[in-house]
């Protein structure tokens, strides 16, 4: 089955709802410029009442180990996501950094643009628990642009890319287009942001069990 991510929690409720939805892992951001910013005392609330089944994901854009390694074990996170780039030395460095942690799963973001054979390829992705996620973010904005990237045109590098390495899809999904990013690109997993919420900061839970359905019902017609 695909891998869901809801991203963008912020309160215990919404993450409750994604779990009850079945969804396989809920994400925090801790980057100071996004609306869906929290802090690790909420977060270590919340991971608190959640099952261990589900990934509790901390997501990072280009902050250093030192404090990562902080925020992950004060707020009892199974798994980090990193945005800033293949080619940024922070992120690599923190990404050397994270071995020390016993992570469930690492995530590199990069932006769709930047996918490439070569670039993956040039990277050492090939740890266990190491995932790919394929946004349409870009240097400036890195995350919950609210868009989609070009599905088509990605799609020969991405079919090689996810060959390599689990490959996750993000960037203006909802429950009225994932099945077709699944089925042109087939990936390992989906995340969701603003494309579940009422307003950001803040999921509808509706739209939540909607997209989980919508994913499972891909599932079952691709099987």
């Amino acid at each position: 089955m695909t891998w869901v991510k809801i991203c963008g929690i912020t309160n215990l409720e919404d993450a409750l709802v994604a779990v009850e939805a079945g969804a396989d892992a809920v994400g925090f951001v801790f980057y100071d410029k996004s609306p869906r910013k929290v802090d690790v005392e909420t977060v270590r609330a919340i991971v608190a009442e959640l099952p261990e089944r589900v990934e509790k994901v901390g997501v990072f854009v280009e902050q250093g180990g030192e404090e990562i390694r902080a925020i992950v074990e004060k707020a009892g996170l199974s798994a980090v996501q990193l945005h800033g780039g293949l080619e940024s030395k922070v992120a690599r460095l923190t990404w050397q950094e994270l071995d020390v942690l016993s992570l469930g799963r690492r995530i590199w973001a990069v932006p769709s643009n930047d996918l490439s054979e070569g670039l993956i390829a040039s990277h050492d992705l090939s740890n266990a628990g190491s995932t790919l996620l394929v946004d349409s973010g870009n240097r400036e904005m890195p995350g919950g642009t609210g868009k989609t990237f070009a599905w088509n045109k990605a799609r020969a590098t991405f079919n090689v890319v996810r060959e390599m390495v689990p490959t996750v899809i993000a960037g203006g999904l909802t429950s009225m287009n994932v099945d077709e990013a699944m089925r042109i690109l087939h990936p390992f997993g989906v995340d969701v942001a603003s494309g579940v919420e009422a307003k950001p900061g803040k999921k509808d839970p509706e739209k939540v069990r909607s997209f989980v359905r919508a994913v499972r019902e891909a599932d079952k017609n691709a099987s």
